[in-house]
């Protein structure tokens, strides 16, 4: 089938500083593939990663 092409994506870009933040959302922040300010990644819309996004939802901004 061709649905396998279609995967829904999320572009998550952190928007704040991580500094003075709890060592878990830190590592979630790492998880989702997120270095420095400003800095975006494009991740498969998954159940674990809006869980992740939810998390730290006041570090990051996400679209799509």
């Amino acid at each position: 089938m061709a649905g396998d092409q279609t995967k829904k994506t999320v572009k998550v870009t952190l928007v704040k500083s991580v500094i003075g933040t709890r060592e878990s959302h830190r590592a979630t922040v790492r998880g989702l593939g997120l270095h420095g300010l400003n800095s975006s990644a494009v991740l498969e819309d998954t159940p674990a990663v809006r869980g992740m996004i939810n998390k730290v939802r006041y570090l990051v901004k996400s679209e799509g």
